[in-house]
C-alpha cells in the first residue's frame, strides 16, 4: 500500500488537524508498533498506531456537515468554561471538527468535517477561499463606508491591510460581504476602523456550501456533487 506522511495519515483519520498532529509527534504522544513516532515518518496503515494511547482505527468514510451555528455557541473543544460547545452540540455517528470559525457572537454556516485534510487546506487563509455574510450595522451605512470596505481596511490592532473584497449595501443598516482571507474577527474590526459598531453577523455561505434553509442549531451532511465541487475547490482528494 502507498505511504504518506504521519501527520497526513492522522488528517484523513479524523483524529486532529495535521498542525496538531506535529504537535502531538513532537511530544512523543504518538507510537508506532510500540514505538515514539518520530516527525517525518511514513505509514500504510497497517501498523499498530496509538496516539495518546488509544488506537488508530484507519481511515473512515469523509464526512462533511453544513451547521447553523446559533450565536453563543462556541467554536472550541478544549475550553472546559465555555457552556455551549460546537462538538457537544453536534451529535453525529462520527468525531467531526471544524473547519474555520465564527466568533461566540456570530451565527451561521460552519462546515464540520472527519476530514482533517479538507479542514487544513479550508484554514489556510492563503488559498483565498470564498466565505459570505450578511451583515447588519448600527448606523446608516453610507456610500464612503462600503468604497472605503471594498478597497481594504488597515487594521491599526493588528498592523495589517484586508485584501480588497466584494460588497453590496442590501438595507438601510445592512451589507452583504464577501471575504477571502481569515483574519481574526475581520468584519468586526474593519467596521470598527470606520466608526460602525456590528449588531448581527451572519455566514451565509463557504465556497460552494450555503446556508440556505438551515435553522439555528440545525445541520445536514453534505453528498454527492455538492461535496465533489467543496473538495475540487480546495484541491484536495475525496479518495480515500
Amino acid at each position: 500500500m502507498k505511504k504518506e506522511r504521519l501527520n497526513k495519515y492522522l488528517a484523513s483519520c479524523g483524529i486532529c488537524s495535521r498542525r496538531e498532529a506535529d504537535r502531538f509527534i513532537e511530544e512523543g504522544r504518538v507510537t508506532i508498533n510500540g514505538k515514539i513516532a518520530d516527525m517525518g515518518m511514513q505509514v500504510d496503515g497497517q501498523e499498530q498506531i496509538l496516539v495518546n494511547g488509544k488506537p488508530v482505527h484507519g481511515k473512515n468514510e469523509h464526512v462533511v456537515l453544513a451547521y447553523y451555528k446559533p450565536v453563543g455557541v462556541v467554536c472550541t473543544e478544549k475550553d472546559r468554561f465555555a457552556d455551549k460547545k460546537v462538538t457537544d452540540m453536534v451529535k453525529f455517528p462520527v468525531r467531526v471538527t471544524y473547519a474555520g470559525r465564527l466568533d461566540k457572537d456570530s451565527e451561521g454556516l460552519l462546515l464540520l468535517s472527519n476530514d482533517g485534510n479538507l479542514i487544513h487546506a479550508m484554514m489556510q487563509g492563503s488559498n483565498g477561499h470564498e466565505k459570505e455574510y450578511v451583515v447588519k450595522v448600527h448606523k446608516e451605512i453610507t456610500d464612503e463606508f462600503i468604497r472605503k470596505m471594498a478597497e481594504g481596511i488597515y487594521l491599526q490592532e493588528l498592523k495589517i491591510r484586508t485584501k480588497p473584497c466584494k460588497i453590496e449595501k442590501i438595507g438601510k443598516f445592512t451589507f452583504k460581504i464577501v471575504l477571502t482571507q481569515g483574519v481574526n474577527r475581520q468584519i468586526r474590526r474593519m467596521t470598527g476602523e470606520l466608526g460602525y459598531r456590528v449588531k448581527a453577523l451572519k455566514r451565509i455561505r463557504v465556497v460552494n456550501i450555503q446556508l440556505a434553509n438551515l435553522k439555528p442549531g440545525e445541520f445536514r451532511q453534505i453528498k454527492d456533487e455538492e461535496l465533489r465541487v467543496l473538495y475540487n475547490s480546495c484541491s484536495c482528494n475525496m479518495n480515500l
